[in-house]
């Protein structure tokens, strides 16, 4: 009695193991269709660019001498008129008092000229030889307070220093390089770009608009803040075949320097593009294919073209329409002309599971 209530229990486990493995295996043989979608959507052109200061000029020494003191240091932040660099002014200082002292000497024999000139005693053209006289020592005058005030240094505009290039007692020539200053309150990025896509850009944009675009910085960070096209170049680069864009961004908190690099991403609107997702495309010889779902449930490989890719997405320009049925997973345990059983995904459920979708 025993043996033939295990035996029982045997045969029923194995009925109810194969019940089980039908039942897995019928499961599996289900695949997941879904139909491409139609929606507005962006895409990202990528450009390189370099990163200028709205400002960034070298500053040098006006006047031969030596460099008696230095009022700021690399890296600082310094204001519109700030005292920066003292070249040793006491040579340019003898010369104006000698100067001051001419007009001074000059301007006495004007006024006896003029006072005899009054008495009739001397003649017109003599007060006014000594008016010359005193005109030209005053411009002399003039000239020696310049080359004086040429010996001190003041910032031209709010920015940042930069390295210097002579040292505290140095004797610099006139003319010779300190360091540079950088304002950073703006940043200008500059980026080239095809003609096709500058001729698709001016006939996208209207003149009265100005396009957004978006800074990727070296680290693959994006800048918090965007920018916009300013102006474009007036001529192509004949070698490239590009023309240079500028774009303009604000930097209040001065993340951005002069040299900098990164990269470009200027968005491009897609009105109604047709969407699919790219794991449900392979390739064979450079050309892309799906697999199809005909009304009799039996896959047929399609050629498709794709006008752009999106991040896990394709927009496809040819080869699909809204209508058909696409297989999404399980490609490569199907074949050409087989039949299937599948579930059906509306295709807005598997986008949303899918990662880069810029939709509006």
């Amino acid at each position: 009695m025993m043996r033939i209530t295990i035996l029982v229990c045997l045969v029923l486990l194995i009925m109810t193991s194969c019940r089980h493995d039908e039942q897995e295996k019928h499961e599996d043989a289900k695949f997941v269709v879904t139909s491409p979608v139609r929606k507005d959507t962006l895409v990202y052109h990528e450009y390189v660019c370099q990163i200028r200061s709205v400002q960034h000029i070298e500053l040098r020494a006006l006047e031969r001498g030596y460099l008696q003191n230095i009022y700021v240091d690399e890296g600082q932040a310094v204001k519109k008129g700030q005292l920066m660099f003292q070249i040793m002014p006491m040579i340019y200082q003898a010369e104006m008092q000698k100067a001051e002292a001419e007009v001074n000497f000059v301007e006495i024999e004007y006024l006896n000229t003029k006072s005899l000139a009054d008495s009739g005693i001397v003649s017109s053209n003599e007060l006014a030889l000594s008016r010359a006289k005193l005109n030209k020592a005053k411009a002399e005058l003039s000239l020696a307070k310049a080359h004086l005030d040429f010996t001190t240094i003041h910032a031209p505009f709010n920015g940042i220093m930069d390295r210097f290039q002579v040292r505290l007692g140095s004797l610099v020539d006139e003319g010779e390089l300190l360091t540079t200053l950088s304002d950073n309150s703006k940043m200008w990025v500059y980026f080239n770009v095809p003609e096709t896509e500058y001729l698709d850009y001016v006939n996208r944009v209207k003149p009265e608009k100005q396009q957004e675009v978006v800074l990727q910085m070296a680290n693959n960070q994006l800048f918090e803040h965007r920018g916009v096209v300013e102006t474009i170049e007036a001529d192509f680069n004949n070698e490239t075949g590009n023309i240079a864009f500028r774009a303009v961004f604000p930097n209040p908190k001065g993340i951005l320097r002069h040299g900098e690099t990164g990269n470009i991403l200027m968005p491009i609107p897609l009105h109604d593009a047709l969407l699919i997702p790219q794991k449900a495309t392979f390739e064979i010889l450079d050309k892309r294919y799906v697999f199809v779902v005909d009304k009799d449930n039996t896959i047929q490989t399609r050629e498709i073209r794709i006008g752009t890719e999106l991040p896990h997405l394709y927009v496809i320009t040819d080869g699909l329409q809204e209508t058909d049925k696409i297989l999404v997973e399980g490609l490569r345990k199907v074949k050409n002309k087989q039949k299937i059983e599948y579930d059906f995904h509306n295709s807005a459920s598997i986008i949303a599971d899918l990662n880069g979708l810029h939709a509006e």
